[in-house]
């Protein structure tokens, strides 16, 4: 499982294929793909935080069932940019993947992993949700978890877009 920084990441990936983008919370783990040429992220759903294990059975029949060819986890930095208890529950996440036997026909510790700093990634997915569809609050409590794994996963996305108009 390979993570940061962006440019093991880009060498990690095959040419083609699907990102999912994971918002990871303490209740639940916001879901979202990119299409397979890595364009655009669409949100795709939540999986209730339970037992970790049964948790990664989940996630790994969603990788399996959308042909996912790598990870893009949200970072929940602080403000200013340092890593706090979240950052750290976030990594144990990760390695917690690494570490486990293959799940559901996944093996996690193969799948390069980019962690995206997703500040402000909620509050800018509501506030949309508010100012653009004037969602109330039920129905956005029932999609924004997934919208904000959209929103880390699309940043991802044009990081890597941008990464690639570089000139070497």
């Amino acid at each position: 499982m390979t993570t940061d920084p962006l440019a093991t990441f880009i060498a990690a990936l095959p040419r083609e294929g699907r990102l999912l983008g994971l918002d990871v919370g303490t209740k639940t783990i916001g879901l979202a793909t990119s299409d397979a040429l890595r364009g655009m992220a669409t949100p795709l759903s939540t999986i209730a935080r339970t037992k970790f294990t049964k948790d990664a059975v989940k996630l790994a029949e969603i990788i399996r069932k959308e042909a996912v060819v790598g990870l893009v986890i949200g970072l929940p930095l602080n403000m200013d940019g340092t890593e706090g208890p979240r950052c750290q529950s976030t990594r144990q996440f990760v390695a917690n993947l690494a570490g486990l036997a293959p799940q559901a026909g996944v093996r996690f510790a193969d799948l390069p992993v980019l962690l995206q700093d997703e500040r402000l990634s909620t509050a800018a997915v509501e506030r949309t949700m508010v100012d653009d569809y004037d969602m109330s609050r039920a129905r956005r409590a029932e999609r924004i978890d997934a919208a904000a794994a959209a929103w880390i996963l699309q940043s991802a996305l044009d990081r890597l877009r941008n990464a690639s108009r570089r000139p070497e």
